[in-house]
Formats: structure tokens, sequence, C-alpha cells
């Protein structure tokens, strides 16, 4: 229960943070703030700390204007604090991260009188190596990890050195942090693939330069911190590696996933794996060329010695099944004639993601010699990291482990990636759960063709069900868009979320009648594609010379096309996605508001969610179409299969659910403040005409209703 210590906790904190900032409390953020505390502070646990209650999570809608971020921060932050744990805000994209980072939390540390530290966690991809970072400073392009399988990322030359010399000047001096973020200019993929490693590469405590690493600095600032600020792909990366690896391990964490309707999609990409058969051959014949070379170099080790001795009867057992596998999949997958270089690709997804039994038999053997492979690159990379501790004598030169143990941890976790992707497809699924995806993708890259196995669970919600809801001790997931058709069963099916956690739609601040959604008499059918692009460009050409508008469109084909129908004297008005950077088209936009003018974005999916135009910079939304999403990437194809498999319906039961999350998003970006007023047209008729239309209609929030020109009562 909420003792009463820790509520005049929370509210005297609250109290001071609205006085400070002259705040008007809002209904829906105290409602929030209850929310959240009641079922952090009902946690039960042993002596011990350990969570021995079920009811530990709590789901919760809270639209734009609700107040989330202070919400949850005031409420999650004393209870953490009185149970010993830490609190661990996960964001879905770097603008709300830096929000929290840089605004709510100094805000509320200033205002609230609540003690507490803060830091941000990043992967350790986004640091700066520093002994990579002097090789390359030190001409380091004769490391031998860069001459045998960096070469075509260590052509950086003079551009390389350049970045290299600025990146360790600043870090020097302090003026830099070492993160790839904090960079004022963007740094090309390929020269920070040069300045950083994995955890594989990284030799943590034994490296040289453990004293002034930039990933274990910030670390240290984490194992101080109350908060820390990280993303939705840091926590599941630590969970896959265990938990506790790079954040505090779950039983130790209260989580709160805002933006959390991205959670599911982001765990189903997380835990996807691929590999590309041309990349693996061309790299074994490279080892194999090598071996003379890595023989000379650690086989003075009498343990490496004999681990190097069986590498050859294992390139010798791999090279001849991947080609295999290789032609097996272009009978599979056809011909690569036609497809354009690196930017066309071919498909052919395994039906109910089962593949043919040859590849099933190629898979299981793979398997074999890649289990063996990898135990014997994870040896060799043991023996090395051991190799740079001055207390071990393992008889290998310190300055020879430290320059070879990039490359074997490389191969060590290529052939991991490998494993884990050939073992997906050997093994059969379990029948009364979905299917995992399986899929091939046939593309041409530098003239020489590439194929592609892929696999894919359809639903993370049995791993994040084990590994993330029954590992923590609390959460709280929080989006201003949770619920389908105005319920929760879709985040629940999609996210593993149990029935039993707490759930709760959180009322909205703002007076939506003073908004119309408009359905008019242009809207037609857009089966009728032709007819449908006409009723468009005769809507644009209707509008108002001042208005402020955004329109979304479900296809870039469609958008390009009524582009290009447009008159001119239209067409002076329209900024089109893709055209501009995001950023640069919203500027000229707010200019265009500014000077009296009228503008009219054309925008794509991304553009439904997390863009803020709000007062006059945005009037009138139009939706030119229901944004349902065909499931006919392998993901959704394999998914919607199976729900059809076992008698439901995949429309009813997938798309329909996900248009009205979008729908909601879309007619989102309209009200963004209090004051807020305007206009939402859909150009869509099947909202009128078909038996969905009704229901997506009724989850939206409630607009002012008008149908061809007329307004219901």
């Amino acid at each position: 229960m909420l003792d009463e210590a820790l509520k005049g906790e929370i509210q005297g904190a609250y109290r001071r943070v609205l006085e400070a900032l002259d705040l008007t409390p809002r209904y829906g953020q105290r409602l929030m703030i209850a929310e959240i505390a009641r079922t952090l502070a009902g946690i039960e646990a042993d002596e011990a700390g350990r969570r021995t209650s079920d009811e530990h999570v709590c789901v919760l809608e809270a639209g734009t204007g609700t107040g989330k971020t202070l919400a949850y921060l005031l409420a999650a932050l004393p209870v953490a604090k009185a149970r010993g744990k830490r609190l661990v805000i996960a964001t879905a994209t770097v603008a709300l991260q830096e929000q929290v980072l840089h605004q709510d939390l100094p805000s509320l540390k200033s205002h609230s009188g609540l003690d507490f530290d803060y830091a941000l966690a990043k992967g350790r991809g986004r640091y700066v190596c520093v002994a990579r970072l002097d090789q390359v400073l030190e001409g380091g392009e004769e490391n031998p990890t860069l001459s045998l399988f960096e070469q075509s990322l260590a052509s950086g030359g003079d551009d390389l050195q350049s970045l290299a010399a600025s990146l360790g000047e600043a870090y020097g001096n302090g003026r830099w942090e070492g993160d790839r973020d904090s960079w004022p200019e963007a740094i090309d993929d390929a020269h920070w693939r040069k300045l950083t490693v994995d955890h594989r590469q990284c030799t943590n405590r034994r490296c040289g330069h453990f004293g002034a690493c930039a990933f274990f600095r910030a670390r240290r600032y984490l194992d101080s911190a109350d908060v820390i600020v990280t993303n939705h792909d840091l926590v599941l990366s630590d969970l896959a590696l265990g938990g506790g690896m790079v954040l505090p391990a779950p039983s130790d964490c209260i989580y709160i996933f805002d933006e959390g309707h991205h959670l599911p999609a982001k765990a189903i990409q997380h835990f996807t794996h691929r590999f590309a058969v041309g990349g693996a051959l061309r790299w074994l014949r490279t080892l194999k060329k090598s071996l003379t070379e890595l023989n000379a170099a650690l086989a003075v080790q009498p343990t490496l010695a004999r681990l190097l001795a069986g590498l050859p009867q294992a390139i010798d057992a791999l090279e001849p099944r991947l080609g295999e596998i290789f032609a097996l999949g272009h009978q599979l997958a056809g011909r690569t004639e036609g497809l354009g270089d690196g930017d066309d690709s071919r498909h052919h997804r395994f039906e109910m993601g089962q593949a043919p039994t040859a590849v099933r038999e190629q898979a299981s053997a793979l398997v074999v010699i890649l289990a063996e492979l990898s135990s014997r690159l994870e040896s060799m990379s043991d023996i090395l990291r051991e190799s740079l501790d001055p207390e071990k004598a393992t008889g290998l030169p310190r300055e020879q482990a430290e320059a070879w143990l990039p490359l074997v941890a490389l191969l060590h976790g290529r052939a991991v990636e490998a494993h884990a992707l050939w073992s997906a497809f050997a093994e059969q699924d379990d029948p009364g759960e979905p299917p995992r995806a399986r899929w091939l993708t046939l593309e041409r890259f530098g003239g020489e063709p590439e194929l592609t196995f892929s696999a894919s669970p359809v639903s993370a919600a049995h791993t994040l069900a084990h590994t993330l809801w029954g590992a923590c001790f609390g959460a709280v997931v929080t989006s201003a868009t949770l619920t389908a058709l105005g319920r929760f069963e879709r985040l629940q099916e999609q996210a593993g979320l149990a029935n039993r956690y707490r759930y709760q739609r959180l009322p909205s601040p703002f007076d939506y009648s003073r908004a119309v959604l408009s359905v008019p008499r242009e809207a037609v059918d857009p089966t009728d594609r032709e007819g449908h692009e006409r009723a468009i460009v005769d809507f644009v050409e209707s509008l108002g010379d001042t208005e402020a508008v955004l329109m979304l469109f479900s296809s870039r084909a469609q958008l390009r096309a009524v582009e290009k129908a447009l008159p001119r004297i239209c067409l002076e008005r329209v900024l089109a996605q893709d055209r501009l950077p995001k950023r640069e088209l919203i500027q000229r936009h707010r200019s265009r508001v500014d000077a009296g003018e009228g503008s009219i974005i054309f925008g794509l999916a991304s553009f439904a969610e997390g863009i803020d135009l709000p007062g006059e910079y945005l009037t009138h939304v139009v939706v030119t179409r229901l944004p349902f999403s065909v499931p006919d990437d392998p993901v959704g194809a394999t998914l919607a299969e199976w729900i059809e498999s076992r008698g439901g319906n995949p429309f009813m039961r997938i798309s329909v659910p996900d248009a009205s999350i979008k729908l909601v998003q879309a007619c989102g970006r309209l009200i963004r403040k209090e004051a807020d007023t305007g206009r939402i047209t859909l150009l869509d008729r099947r909202v009128l005409t078909r038996r969905y239309g009704r229901a997506l209609l009724d989850a939206l929030p409630p607009f002012v209703r008008e149908v061809d020109g007329v307004r219901e009562v």
C-alpha cells in the first residue's frame, strides 16, 4: 500500500513543481500519478527485495496534453528510491529521450525538492574506442584485423585520419565525452565502425586504455544514478544478454516505457536473425588465405596452436555446405536478372514459415559445423583476453593478443549469429504457437548476387512476458495511443501483457468539440485508384489560400501522382516529404504561416506521428486513405496465414485494429494544446460504407462530425 509518508512526498513534490513553473493541475495527470504510485507501492517483496506479487505492471493510455513525463517521474521516483530500486526511463525516439534528459529531469530536480541523480545509458557501439582511435592516429592500418577483414571499412584515408585527429583532440581536452551522438557533425558509418567495438571485441579492464574509456566512464555514472534514461533497443539488448550486462538487473529495476506502442515491433526486429551467404563465403575464403599469418602470430601458445589446427577442417566442412545452400536458395528465389544494384530485391517467403525439407537438412548440418566453429573461436578469444592480464601467464605476448583479439572476436560474433539463424531454420515450431517467419532475399551488390536467409518471430509476446515483465520488479507502459478500437487487447496480444495487470485510459484535457471531423462529398472509395486521385487533386485545389494543412498519404506513389497532377498555382504551396529534410520542411511551413501564407505539407505515415504544429501552424489535417497496412511483409504475411489457418480473420484481427491506432495518431496531429481548433477531413468513403467504419470512427476522440456537408447532432 502507499503509506502516508510516501504519499505526502509525492504530493509535496507535485505541488512545488506546479507552483514553481506556474502550471495548472490536470485531472488526467493527477489520475496518472495516483495509478502509478498505487501500482508500484503495492508490489509485495521478500526481505531481500525480490518481488513476490504479480500485479506489478500498469498500462496507461494518456493523450497529448496529459503531462505524462512529469506524472510518471513524480510518481515512480519516490517509490523506486523507497524500495531500493533503479528507475529506468526507456523511450522509442531520440527526440523524447533528449526532452526527458535535458528538459524534464533538470526541471524536476530544480523545482520538486526530490533528491536524485540521473544519467544517460547508451550501447557500447555509440562510444569511441580509445584503443581503436589510438591505432588510427598512429597509422594503425597495419593492424591485422584491418588488413584481413576490414579493408573496405578501412579505406577512409585522409578523411579518417583527419576525423580521428579531431575526435582525439576534443576527447583529450574534455570538450567531447566520446559518444557519437554528441559530436557536432554526422560521422560516416564506415569511419565510425573503425573507431568503435562491440562487446565481444572490447577487452574491458584488461585494455591499456581502460582508465580513459568513454564507455566505462559513462557506466560509472550509471552505477550511482537513481534514474537511468535509455531507449527501448538498449533494454532489449540487455535482456537478450541475460539482463544486468549494460543496465542494472531487471529485478532491481522499475521500467517506464514511454512511447510504449513501439515496444512490440522493436522486440520483433531485435530477435530477427539474418545470414548473407555470399558475404559469408567471401570472409571464409579470406580467412582460409590468412591461416598462415594467423598461425605465425598465435601458434606460439600451445592451446591456440591446437585450436588453430582445427580451423582448416571447419572451413572445409562449411564452404561446400554454404555453396549448396546458396544454389538451393537461388532455385527457390529465382534468378537475379532484372534486379538493380543495391536498391532492388526479391523476397521468397516460406508458407506458414515452413522451409522445404532440403533447406532444413542443410540448416541442421550447418548448425553442427557452426557450433564447433563458435566454440573454437570463443576459446581462442578467451585465451587472447587472458593474455592481456599481466597476472596471467599464457605464453603469448600481450602485444600479439591485443593486435589479434579484434579479428578473432569479430569471427566469433559472425559464427554465433550464423548459428542462431540456421538453428531457427532447423528447429520445428511449437504447433500451439505462431510459427517463425522464414524467407529468402535475393539482391545484387557491386554486380554480385547476394542471397540472405532470414528468420523472425511473428510475435514478441512470449519473449517479453518471460524476459521483461516476468523478470522486472515493476513497470509502467504509457503512450498517447495504446488501445485499438478503444481496447487494450491488441497491445496485450503483441506485448505479452497479462490480464491481471492494471489498465486505464486517462481523460484528455482537451475539448475536442473545438474540431470538426468531416467526410466530404469528394470522399470516394480508394479501390477506384484514378477516381480517388482525382478527388484528392480536386480537394487540394479547393483549399483556402491561407490554410495550414497536413495531408497524409498511404503510399509514396499516390503522393507523387497527386503532386504531379496539381496545377502550378497549388503546387507552389505544397511542401512534400522527401523533397526536403524533415526539419527544414517543418521550418519552411512555419515561416509561411508566420508570413500569413498558405502551406500544405504532403506526408507519409511517419508524419502521422511525432510532428508537433500547435495553434495556427496546423488547422487542417487531411487523411487521404484509411491507414490499412497490407500484411505483405514476410512477418505480417506469416502471422496472417497462421490466424487464417486457425479459423480467424487477419483483416479484422490485425489490419483494422492497427488502422485504428494509426488513424487516432493522424487525427492527434491537430489538437496539440487546449486552445487549438480546426478540421480533420477523411477522403475515404469506406469509413461510411464498410462495417468496420463505425468502429474506426467511434475509437476517435469526440470531434464534431460532419458527413457530406451536414453536421451530425
